[in-house]
């Protein structure tokens, strides 16, 4: 057979191979994991489903407000802890019962990850939200010694009429450092949360992590970093393994969604064991928010999650 003759066969054979693989890919559905990740997904008699959520190197806080959401709240914690997960994390506390959130995580042996102190309205990115804003650190402080947790969320807020964007990242840096000395001296971290404007969150004022870690450094505090969320990011910017190695400095704590759909770790188009495995060599020890909403039932998310911390 001539040289030309078998480079034909060849690329007929690969073509064939490839198209069978397509076939099979497509025979798990949309939202299936990837072959290499298919592999690692436990079966039921292979782990243990109370182990299913610390089966891994990273630890996990399952966010409660998006994973079981037609338990009573009180129950999703319950839910967490039977599959294994070491931790979860909450969204605004102002409504929730923290007496109880507080002894249930105790007997459930539940880290509270973290939770949101300050939500998009009233924006700090306006000063005269600056003098609430403080009371309101000073308030979710005490919060968190009762849930016995060192973080929490702030977010900046959405744009104001007449503001330019360096006018308001210029605010949200001058209330953050009104509040840092009370961070500071309760040892709880205020977490500040870029979002994404093309999908989530239109007309917010801060995306993406360059100016949100200029704004870090410029607060110059231990207790005001980022929640740098891999899902805001992965859709503002993408490069997430480079972009988490320049800003590492200021990553208070990290979350994850697939993308596109928000849902969990093999769903979408990032491929999380590459991530995880940055931050882990990073150096990050931290939990990472599962701030996700199951594709589909919570086990198999759970399972999804385990594959992705596999590397």
């Amino acid at each position: 057979m001539t040289e030309k003759t078998n480079r034909r066969s060849f690329l007929g054979t690969a073509t064939w191979g490839a198209a069978a693989i397509g076939a099979a890919g497509a025979a798990l559905g949309s939202s299936s994991l990837s072959t290499a990740q298919e592999r690692e997904v436990a079966s039921d008699d292979q782990i243990e489903l109370s182990k299913l959520g610390s089966s891994g190197k990273t630890r996990f806080a399952v966010n409660v407000e998006m994973w079981w959401r037609r338990e009573p709240f009180l129950n999703r914690l319950r839910k967490a802890a039977e599959l294994g997960f070491p931790a979860v994390e909450f969204w605004e506390y102002g409504r929730k019962d923290i007496d109880a959130i507080a002894s249930l995580a105790k007997e459930l042996n539940l880290q509270i990850a973290q939770f949101t102190a300050w939500g998009f309205s009233p924006g700090l990115n306006n000063p005269d939200n600056h003098a609430d804003f403080v009371a309101r650190i000073k308030n979710a402080c005490e919060v968190a010694k009762k849930l016995d947790c060192d973080k929490m969320t702030v977010v900046g807020g959405n744009d104001q009429r007449g503001m330019t964007q360096a006018e308001m990242h210029d605010n949200i840096i001058a209330g953050l450092k009104q509040a840092a000395p009370i961070a500071e001296d309760n040892g709880v971290m205020m977490i500040l949360e870029p979002m994404n404007i093309r999908v989530d969150h239109k007309g917010h004022c801060l995306y993406g992590s360059p100016d949100a870690v200029r704004i870090c450094q410029e607060v110059d505090s231990p207790m005001a970093k980022i929640n740098w969320d891999l899902y805001h990011m992965q859709i503002s910017e993408g490069d997430l393994t480079r972009r988490m190695r320049e800003g590492y400095d200021q990553i208070g704590y990290l979350q994850l969604a697939d993308n596109p759909g928000r849902h969990e770790p093999g769903t979408g188009e990032v491929y999380y064991n590459r991530v995880l495995k940055e931050a882990y060599k990073l150096g990050y020890r931290e939990c990472v928010g599962l701030e996700c909403s199951p594709a589909g039932d919570e086990i198999t998310a759970a399972k999804r999650v385990a594959a992705a911390d596999v590397w």
